[in-house]
């Protein structure tokens, strides 16, 4: 111990070339690091239960978007959410797969439907099932806020 009753500072011993002060000046260790530094990304947060349930709740509730764009609008929400975040949970992996179903089963029915229209029996087909769809997704929407996974009649399941 020195006078002051502190440790002597004490410098690192210079053994040469291959000290840590000399390898950080080095330029292949410094571009290693910054290549390191550059490529690497940081863990995902863990998704808070209340997330969850909000984006399962907007798989489903998502389709309802068919309701302004006529054409493809009930398949654009639910796929855009599933697509993004399949892999933030396992939950809404199902609820997005579930809601996915179904909207391309209503698909489907749809087109068959609109093939009937032929001979005018389509035209009622095509509004039931569009009340179908939405007091379906509505449903869906429901159970899915309160963390229940809701399986919808007349699905066929072609996402599993």
């Amino acid at each position: 111990m020195g006078p002051t009753g502190m440790l002597p500072f004490v410098a690192p011993r210079q053994s040469g070339p291959t000290t840590a002060r000399a390898q950080l000046r080095s330029p292949k260790i410094g571009r290693r690091l910054l290549v390191n530094m550059e490529t690497t990304q940081p863990p995902p947060a863990p998704i808070a239960a209340t997330d969850v349930r909000t984006w399962n709740v907007l798989c489903h509730a998502s389709a309802l978007l068919g309701l302004f764009l006529h054409f493809l609008g009930h398949l654009l929400g639910p796929l855009i959410v599933w697509l993004v975040k399949r892999g933030d949970s396992p939950e809404i992996d199902a609820h997005g797969k579930e809601s996915l179903n179904f909207q391309l089963s209503m698909l489907m029915y749809d087109a068959i439907a609109a093939i009937l229209c032929i001979i005018l029996i389509g035209i009622p087909i095509l509004i039931a099932l569009w009340v179908m769809n939405t007091v379906f997704v509505i449903i869906a929407s429901i159970r899915a806020s309160e963390g229940k996974l809701y399986r919808y009649p007349f699905t066929i399941r072609f996402l599993s």
